[in-house]
């Protein structure tokens, strides 16, 4: 099984971009020092989304390139893992379909959704919201540094932090326990994206 060793996670959603293309803006993290990208554009049609997804393995190649949902994507194009939301194919029947060098990633709103997640064999879990954001609000009240620190402490596998992270917040949740962080707008739409990148991975080499 390959480890996990990235501690920023960015997600893509090219609507978060202030109007410049998703791949500049990726471009420009990646150099700035993401190693891990997840291709999350759901409204995409999949093979919009395969031409974007082989874009981004082609110009992206200091990045490990993680699809999201698409099981059968991440297969066709041996990226180098996929992600899950919690209304995705159930994680032990994925595990099952990926290659032994593929990561499996979930996303998950509690504790119990960490262990079960854990139980079933994914790699890690991205945990939230821990702080308010429009992006995660479908998903609930924040959960707060609490239960970050909680589950922490009740899983094994690594922990990725999401929902209003900001250099500040991705220190907090590195001291509560948390591997890393998941990001979206706090890089996608800044305006100086390598400074952002910069500032986020900083704050992550809290231990």
């Amino acid at each position: 099984m390959p480890a996990v060793d990235f501690r920023l996670y960015l997600v893509t959603d090219r609507h978060q971009t202030a109007g410049r293309p998703l791949l500049s803006v990726l471009r420009e993290a990646v150099s700035a020092g993401v190693r891990a990208v997840q291709l999350r554009e759901r409204d995409l049609p999949i093979r919009d989304l395969r031409v974007v997804a082989g874009e981004l393995q082609t110009e992206l190649r200091q990045a490990k390139l993680f699809i999201n949902d698409r099981v059968d994507l991440a297969l066709a194009l041996s990226a180098h893992g996929v992600h899950l939301r919690e209304s995705s194919l159930p994680v032990a029947v994925v595990r099952g379909l990926l290659q032994p060098s593929q990561l499996l990633g979930a996303s998950v709103h509690s504790i119990e959704g960490a262990l079960a997640a854990e139980q079933q064999g994914a790699d890690f879990v991205v945990l939230g919201p821990i702080h308010d954001t429009p992006s995660k609000r479908e998903y609930g009240a924040p959960l707060g540094l609490a239960a970050l620190e909680r589950a922490a402490r009740s899983v094994r596998i690594p922990i990725f932090a999401i929902g209003g992270m900001t250099a500040d917040r991705a220190r907090d949740a590195r001291q509560a326990g948390a591997f890393g962080v998941a990001v979206l707008s706090s890089i996608l739409s800044a305006a100086d994206v390598g400074q952002a990148t910069t500032s986020l991975l900083s704050a992550l080499e809290h231990e």
